[in-house]
């Protein structure tokens, strides 16, 4: 009997191909998205890791404000800290289409080790009026080492010419996607905040970091010079971790819904492919009553029909799920889950094809088949062969 049910899968090769195709078509997209969104998450999680212990910004009333860098030696002489480094990091928009941008403005002795600048020079340490582009923002830009961007700010100092003095990849996606690397007093230019940072971050001796964040959290302000309280807000990497689901589940949740609409449509149709109405179905079953079948008998050869169609369409699914975020570098998805990035990314997307996904698109994909090929399988059963026959 099962073995007849494989027999099925071959009796009716077109009606076995459309449910594998349906299959396909409903499994792939969400292993796909999947994978990238795990892989974002992973990637994001070691960044955190690899950074600092202690991220220091600021609020005014309730909201978030810059932080003077004169806090610097503020936040040095707390016992137990080690290292104190100023950042801004502020969004813009450059070229003709507006494209976002990321800008990062550190100390260029202080670059970060996952970039690595593959074209033209770091930044000089002179504090110069010049960025480092990500690779495919310089692509989207057209942009090349040496050459200038023209002002894309307004700014009451005047505004200057920037000069590109390299371009950067790194193992990071989304600074490829859309960020540019400035120094510290470049960065205050754009955003017109000379003396001014949006945060800090702080390297702690080992077995002082809680105690520091004590000492941090209970500063009545970071503004000495003001009379204005400026209270600072202190996050670890648990913290920064524990925040990652939040930001990234939103996006992951907007691909998730486009899928089930997806999926919602797809169910009809696998179901009537894999036998909900399918005359001959009935007139299979009753052929098979008639020649002595039982109704169990006829349920099992079509349950496994259904294990057969299922396995089939999902690993091929799986398979083209790998191949769409490996070689093809999840192209078309990407840009759901990583902002700036195009439709063909010049970064390697990071992704993880992680066997629970893959599980339970077989187990849902399952569900659906054998509910198409049982109901109908059920239905003819229950009825007089003579009466289908007719």
């Amino acid at each position: 009997m099962a073995g007849a049910g494989l027999v099925a899968v071959l009796l009716h090769p077109l009606r076995s191909c459309v449910s594998v195709l349906c299959v396909v078509a409903m499994v792939t997209p969400y292993v796909a998205g999947t994978g990238v969104a795990r892989g974002i998450t992973r990637q994001a999680e070691t960044a955190i890791a690899a950074g600092a212990e202690l991220h220091v910004t600021a609020t005014r009333f309730g909201r978030p404000a810059p932080v003077p860098l004169s806090a610097r030696s503020i936040l040095a002489a707390v016992p137990g800290v080690e290292a104190v480094t100023p950042r801004i990091v502020g969004e813009t928009t450059l070229g003709r289409d507006q494209i976002p941008v990321v800008v990062i403005g550190i100390d260029p002795g202080a670059s970060s080790p996952r970039l690595e600048v593959v074209d033209g020079d770091p930044l000089s340490p002179d504090g110069g009026f010049e960025v480092l582009l990500g690779r495919q923002l310089a692509s989207r830009l057209e942009m090349r080492a040496g050459e200038r961007i023209p002002p894309f700010y307004r700014n009451p100092g005047g505004e200057k010419v920037a000069r590109i003095a390299g371009i950067f990849h790194s193992d990071v996606a989304l600074w490829n996607a859309n960020a540019m690397v400035c120094s510290l007093a470049t960065a205050a230019e754009i955003f017109n905040q000379p003396g001014h940072v949006t945060g800090f971050l702080v390297e702690c001796t080992t077995g002082y970091r809680e105690a520091v964040k004590r000492t941090l959290v209970r500063m009545a302000t970071l503004d000495e010079k003001s009379d204005s309280s400026l209270r600072p807000v202190v996050q670890s990497r648990d913290e920064l971790r524990a925040l990652l689901p939040q930001s990234l589940g939103h996006l992951h949740g907007i691909f998730q819904l486009h899928f089930l609409l997806a999926f919602a449509v797809g169910i009809p149709l696998l179901m009537v492919t894999s036998g909900v109405g399918l005359s001959e179905r009935r007139r299979e079953a009753a052929l098979l009553k008639a020649t002595g079948w039982m109704t169990d008998e006829l349920m099992l050869r079509g349950l496994v029909e259904s294990v057969a169609l299922t396995v089939l369409g999902a690993s091929i699914a799986s398979l083209l799920a790998w191949l769409w975020m490996g070689p093809l570098n999840a192209k078309g998805v990407a840009g759901i889950f990583i902002l700036g990035a195009d439709a063909d990314p010049a970064f390697r997307v990071p992704f993880e094809l992680l066997p629970v996904p893959v599980l339970l698109s077989f187990v849902v994909s399952f569900l659906i088949v054998a509910t198409g090929t049982l109901l109908s399988i059920w239905r003819a059963a229950s009825a007089a062969p003579a009466l289908v026959l007719r």
